[in-house]
C-alpha cells in the first residue's frame, strides 16, 4: 500500500480510487499475519503497530483526493482504509466494523481518527461492541457519503473523479492540506500512544485466547474482565 501510494504520487495522477479485488474490500488482517502475532516481541509488536500506523496516516494525509469505492466487506482495519479515505462509496451489502475487541485486539491507530469522524458517543458504541454495521447505517452516521448499487460503484467513483478533477489540482491539494492540518499535532500524539497500546496489548493473555480462539473457530475464554 505505501509502496503503491508513493508511484501514485510521483504519477500525473490527480485522483486516487481504492477499491478491492474480489468479493471484499478488505476482510482485515491475513489469518496467516495474525497466527504469526503470537510469537513476537514487544519490539517487533511496536514496529508491526508503527508500520500500520504509517499506512493509515498517509491515505489519511495523502497529497490527492482519495475515494473508497467499498464493494464488499470492510472489517476492523479495512475500516480503517475506507473511511480514511476523502470520500468513501459503498455498496448496500457492503459491512463495517471495528472488531478487534472481539478478539482481544485493540482498535487503537483507527480509533484515534473515528473520534474526530463521529464524535466520542458513537466511536464507543462502535468501538466497545465491536458490532458489524451496513452501508446504510454507515452512511447515517457520516462514515460512508453515498451508498451505490453495485453495478453502478465504480461508474460513480470516476464520476466522482472527474468532478474533482475540473478543479484547480494546486487548490485542491492546498485545500486538503488545510483540513487535515486542522487536527494535524492531535493526531500525532494520540497515533504514537495508540501505537503503543496497539503493541501492549498482544503481549496479554486475553489476545493470545483471543486470536487462538478465532483461528479455532470457537468462542473465547476470557481469563481478565
Amino acid at each position: 500500500m505505501l509502496a503503491a501510494l508513493d508511484e501514485i504520487e510521483k504519477s500525473a495522477a490527480q485522483v486516487v480510487i481504492l477499491t478491492g479485488a474480489g468479493k471484499a474490500f478488505c476482510a482485515g488482517m491475513d489469518l496467516e499475519e495474525l497466527k504469526g502475532l503470537l510469537g513476537k516481541t514487544h519490539a517487533d509488536n511496536v514496529q508491526d503497530s508503527s508500520r500500520m500506523g504509517r499506512i493509515f496516516r498517509r491515505i489519511y494525509d495523502f497529497s490527492l483526493p482519495t475515494i473508497a469505492a467499498v464493494n464488499g466487506a470492510a472489517i476492523a482495519g479495512g475500516t480503517g482504509f475506507a473511511t480514511m479515505c476523502d470520500f468513501t462509496l459503498a455498496v448496500p451489502e457492503a459491512k463495517f466494523g471495528y472488531t478487534e475487541v472481539r478478539i482481544g485486539f485493540v482498535p487503537a491507530v483507527v480509533s484515534s481518527m473515528l473520534v474526530w469522524q463521529v464524535g466520542h458517543k458513537i466511536a464507543r458504541d462502535l468501538l466497545l461492541t465491536g458490532r458489524l454495521i451496513d452501508a446504510a447505517e454507515a452512511q447515517s452516521l457520516g462514515l460512508v457519503n453515498e451508498v451505490i448499487e453495485p453495478a453502478r460503484l465504480m461508474a460513480r467513483a470516476r464520476e466522482l473523479a472527474s468532478q474533482i478533477m475540473e478543479n484547480s489540482p494546486s487548490s485542491v491539494r492546498a485545500t486538503k492540506r488545510l483540513i487535515n492540518g486542522f487536527i494535524s499535532a492531535q493526531l500525532d500524539h494520540q497515533i504514537a500512544d495508540a501505537v503503543e497500546d496497539n503493541a501492549s496489548i498482544r503481549n496479554t493473555a486475553d489476545f493470545r485466547e483471543g486470536v487462538t480462539s478465532f483461528l479455532e473457530k470457537r468462542k473465547p475464554r476470557w481469563s481478565t474482565k
